[in-house]
């Protein structure tokens, strides 16, 4: 069910972005909001992974460094069935994980100093189990795909905004043109529903990431134990450095915030994640 909820939506970002297109410029604008998604998709395809990785000064670790953590990955991937990824420590005192690249050749895992201390080893495998399942499930590359259009539709939504101010916004095939409360209409709703369309997406694939996880480590309930704990600390110990934009990459969200943050969340509830966590072991006997 996640997986066709995960390509009913991209469907419909596919489906907002042709029309702010044409309600930009008929045809042409169509042709041009395709253009712009397919330039937009693929330099996040090749160069994302170096930028995340870079924004929160992720640093390269080989077995010598840190054998424990490395020899773990390691093994995990080979339970997985993947490629060994490369290995990243984050200098935060903030409790996160995240994976990233652009397929399961070219994956790299990334874990912070705070994770390390806090999360037994059970718990740690759990993590990033977790973070090898979004690589195998090639969750990297769905998610971006999905922020790509939502930024793609809110730039266009912006270009609409200006364009109906001035009396564009009109179809190539219709003389009378669009109303300007229609593209001021269009302009304001579609990248609001374009937000909450990755935020499904990404609430989709973080379940079935926790699934998938779980099956790779063996081990739901210290997945399920993991994230309690990471929800409980990255709530005391927000990461200073994180940006809304990435926040979906990580295992729990890392930024701090109050109710009305939480509404527009690219995480699910943790306490339904919790509770599905549970269920599996529960389910399995583990």
């Amino acid at each position: 069910m996640n997986r066709l909820k995960t390509t009913f939506l991209l469907s419909l970002l596919t489906v907002l972005m042709v029309l702010m297109g044409s309600a930009i410029g008929g045809k042409t604008g169509m042709v041009f909001a395709f253009f712009m998604a397919a330039a937009m998709n693929f330099f996040s395809y090749w160069f994302s992974d170096k930028i995340v990785l870079k924004m929160y000064g992720a640093q390269e670790i080989g077995e010598h460094e840190n054998p424990a953590f490395f020899g773990m990955v390691r093994k995990l991937a080979i339970q997985a069935g993947l490629p060994m990824p490369k290995v990243y420590i984050i200098p935060s005192e903030s409790p996160n994980a995240f994976a990233t690249g652009r397929n399961p050749e070219h994956a790299a895992v990334a874990a912070t100093d705070g994770i390390l201390r806090i999360l037994s080893p059970e718990e740690l495998e759990g993590v990033m189990a977790h973070e090898l399942a979004h690589v195998g499930n090639r969750d990297i590359l769905i998610s971006t795909i999905a922020a790509t259009f939502a930024g793609a539709i809110s730039m266009l939504g912006n270009m609409l905004q200006w364009g109906a101010m001035f009396g564009a916004g009109r179809s190539d095939d219709d003389d009378g043109g669009g109303s300007l409360v229609g593209s001021l209409a269009m302009a304001i709703i579609a990248p609001i529903a374009a937000m909450l369309i990755q935020m499904a997406v990404s609430r989709s694939r973080e379940y079935l990431a926790d699934e998938a996880g779980a099956k790779i480590c063996g081990r739901p309930l210290a997945l399920a134990n993991a994230l309690r704990k990471l929800h409980n600390a990255s709530q005391m110990i927000p990461m200073q450095e994180a940006s809304p934009a990435s926040a979906h990459m990580f295992i729990v969200n890392p930024l701090a915030g109050g109710s009305l943050l939480k509404l527009f969340s690219t995480h699910p509830p943790m306490e339904e994640r919790i509770a599905r966590l549970e269920n599996m072991a529960y389910r399995g006997g583990n």
